[in-house]
């Protein structure tokens, strides 16, 4: 068995080349499948990011624009150290290992087998980097004001005023991301479900901050905000 360093936790070792999907069968979804399919064609791809992208498209959209049907979120113009990271974290189980982030499995086992190397994966992030940014339009009531307050006082400081992300600050992009796969992630956070490994010091401020969302009312009223003020213009 091979073992891979992670960047970011000095002595930190896990297993790679291993696919392990910890799915019950009836809880399988499309996106489970889409990502099987990646490892069916996983040998096949070619060096460049584009080609390698192929295999991904399939869930995230050709434009990676996102399929919320999928659970499969936009990743266009999003960053390329957050996408290289998150993309690392799956692939060495700092992500998607929990037993119940069942979309986070499927990503763990995709990404160990179409991406075997840094080289792999610093190829598709650069590519998928490129291409235009997504938007979303607010998708129901939210109360303006409030999702403004809210947002400015506990999210805009990292994500930006617009929710464009800061790259200084490892803050992703929230602009273009759907309001299902934001809420899914801020349970994740809040349950431990990500954020709880020590060498994620990152997903560990998040953990904090989502738990300062004391209600569902107020995560949507945020959601609502970065709608409207992260359209594409």
């Amino acid at each position: 068995m091979r073992t891979a360093a992670n960047k970011e936790g000095a002595g930190f070792h896990a297993p790679t080349g291993e696919i392990e999907v910890l799915m019950r069968p009836r809880r399988m979804s499309r996106f489970g499948a889409c990502l099987l399919a990646c490892v069916v064609n996983a040998g096949a791809f070619a060096a460049s990011g584009q080609q390698i992208y192929a295999t991904c498209a399939a869930c995230h959209g050709a434009r990676a624009e996102g399929d919320p049907g999928l659970g499969a979120p936009a990743l266009a113009g999003q960053q390329v150290a957050y996408l290289q990271r998150q993309l690392l974290y799956f692939r060495t189980r700092l992500r998607g290992s929990h037993q119940d982030d069942s979309y986070g499995a499927q990503m763990r086992a995709g990404s160990q087998a179409a991406l075997p190397d840094d080289k792999a994966i610093a190829a598709v992030v650069t590519y998928i980097a490129a291409l235009p940014k997504t938007g979303v339009k607010p998708g129901g009531k939210f109360d303006a004001r409030n999702g403004n307050n809210l947002y400015q006082g506990k999210c805009g400081a990292c994500h930006g005023g617009r929710a464009e992300g800061n790259e200084a600050l490892s803050a992703p992009r929230l602009a273009g991301l759907d309001a299902a796969y934001i809420k899914r992630q801020h349970r994740n956070f809040s349950k431990g479900l990500r954020g709880a490994q020590p060498q994620d010091r990152y997903g560990k401020q998040m953990a904090l901050m989502a738990a300062t969302l004391a209600s569902e009312r107020e995560l949507d009223d945020v959601i609502g905000h970065i709608h409207a003020v992260g359209t594409v213009r």
